[in-house]
């Protein structure tokens, strides 16, 4: 047990924990910007961080940030970000991060929604203009914004005008954006203690130590931003910032700053292990990496195999949302079973109950909904009556999520209540059916959908990415080898699209299944089985 560290998890707000951290080791790096050339890299210490941070939070007095101002912004994941973010903190603003992909749409919601009066853009980024963007959603609402940017510089100030840094942790000083794919986003109210909570959760989990280095490959502006940060502070480490994260380009920085630990979501280890595939036998793709981690996304288990048969590293991956930055986290020193098949345990403090559709809790070992009770919970969302709908009678976020815990503790995940797939009455998992697909020799990646049918209600069809190299897919050879793999008849699919790439968000890289039921939901004539 590092008892520094869960010390410091008792932190009240985010503000104080920095404080302690760089009071105990203030020239240790905690940021390093990997850049395309290694004499662009760029490292902050703690204790700089925690100046600077202080210095920033004052020019932002000064420009009129007060308690309480809400403050959206829309950066990549940069040391600039960072600083911003803990200027914030230490003022006890209100924080709007929102993921420098989005458009008009979703920032304009998120601007009104929030009642945002200062907006921070970069400017001209990877060719889209967001000061240009910012300004002409800012005149169509006439809502006087302050927009300003905060890519390469920050406003800064003698830190003698702040007021005291925030005391309440419980306040909430965050709003975080849900994705928004098949509807308008959820604001999604965070605290600073609940942002703590869930950090620490993957900190202790994750048993590191202050001579690992981690990586952000990740937007920072994504509710990981603040997971990942947390644990920095605990543990004392550094992580390398990519403020733009590609395959094979990134991987310099990872061998030239020695990281240890990396991840993301399921996609980002498939992207790892393309990598390691395209060696020759017995090299790495980082020499350093042994541990790749994140949640985010089904993790398919033939996905945790690959890992740690051809990369030689361990992989721990963990369950957690928006609304409730991490639930359960694989440790490393865990059963190879349970690391494969399930998303780890709960740390202390999460309560996770398993309800049938009213409600009442189911025991160990039987599928139900997914309820969440602790103190890495939201306080709901800004709309009072998404809050009322989001909460049953005992204070459990319903979370939509479907799945059991067994009798260890351990959560196993199913799939969606969203993602459950009726065909003539009997109820198919999509994640049951894609899991064995991710085991099939031509598969790539793999979604499993639901399309409308007059006759069955619903079909079931499965998308592929197909691997290099390999013979073509048919719908007859994907079935017979789902009948070879135990799979009921009922639950085959009855349609096989194959295609070049998986849409995904730009965040977690989750895949966009509603884009594929929109593509395939045309009528078609499936066979009958």
């Amino acid at each position: 047990m590092n008892e520094t560290a869960y010390a410091l998890g008792e932190s009240r707000t985010l503000w104080e924990l920095i404080d302690r951290r760089a009071d105990l080791t203030p020239d240790r790096p905690v940021l390093v910007q990997a850049a395309a050339e290694p004499s662009g890299d760029r490292t902050l210490t703690f204790g700089e961080l925690r100046d600077r941070a202080e210095r920033v939070a004052a020019g932002l007095y000064e420009r009129g940030v007060r308690p309480g101002t809400v403050v959206a912004w829309q950066l990549p994941t940069r040391i600039e970000t960072a600083l911003l973010s803990f200027a914030l903190a230490r003022l006890g603003a209100v924080q709007s991060p929102l993921i420098p992909f989005l458009r008009d749409r979703e920032v304009g919601y998120a601007l009104r929604e929030s009642k945002a009066e200062f907006f921070a853009v970069p400017g001209l980024w990877r060719g889209f203009d967001h000061t240009e963007m910012a300004r002409r959603l800012c005149a169509e609402g006439d809502n006087g914004i302050n927009v300003f940017e905060a890519y390469a510089s920050l406003p800064e100030a003698d830190p003698a005008v702040l007021p005291p840094p925030p005391s309440d942790g419980t306040a909430v000083r965050w709003i975080y954006w849900t994705s928004g794919t098949t509807s308008d986003p959820k604001g999604v109210l965070h605290t600073d203690r609940s942002l703590i909570a869930g950090g620490s959760c993957l900190a202790h989990a994750l048993h590191l130590t202050e001579s690992d280095v981690g990586s952000m490959a990740f937007p920072f502006a994504h509710i990981a931003g603040p997971d990942y940060t947390v644990m920095l502070l605990l543990y004392g480490f550094p992580a390398v910032m990519f403020e733009h994260f590609a395959l094979p380009a990134s991987l310099d920085g990872y061998r030239r700053h020695g990281v240890t630990v990396a991840g993301g979501s399921t996609a980002f280890y498939s992207m790892f292990l393309t990598e390691q595939r395209r060696l020759p036998a017995g090299q790495k793709v980082s020499p350093t990496l042994r541990l790749l981690a994140g949640g985010g996304a089904p993790k398919p288990p033939e996905v945790y195999h690959a890992v740690v048969r051809e990369m030689g590293c361990r992989l721990t991956h963990g369950y957690g949302m928006t609304e409730v930055p991490m639930i359960t986290m694989g440790a490393p020193d865990d059963t190879a079973e349970n690391l494969a098949t399930t998303e780890g345990l709960p740390p202390d403090g999460m309560e996770i109950r398993i309800t049938d559709a009213d409600g009442n809790e189911l025991p160990p070992g039987t599928d139900g909904e997914v309820r969440l009770r602790g103190e890495a919970v939201c306080q709901g969302y800004l709309d009072p009556a998404q809050s009322a709908d989001a909460f049953d009678a005992d204070g459990f976020l319903i979370t939509g999520d479907l799945g059991h815990l067994r009798r260890t503790g351990h959560l196993v995940l199913t799939g969606r209540a969203k993602d459950i797939i009726i065909r003539k009455g009997e109820n198919i998992s999509a994640k049951e059916i894609e899991d064995l697909l991710h085991q099939h020799p031509a598969v790539g990646e793999a979604a499993v959908i639901g399309l409308p049918d007059a006759e069955r209600g619903e079909r079931v069809c499965a998308v592929v990415e197909q691997r290099a190299g390999t013979g073509g897919l048919s719908l007859d050879a994907i079935t017979s080898y789902l009948r070879g793999e135990g799979l009921s008849p009922y639950k085959l699919p009855e349609q096989l699209e194959v295609v070049e790439a998986l849409p995904r968000n730009e965040t977690l890289r989750k895949v966009l299944k509603y884009k594929l039921r929109e593509r395939f939901s045309a009528p078609s004539a499936p066979r009958e089985r």
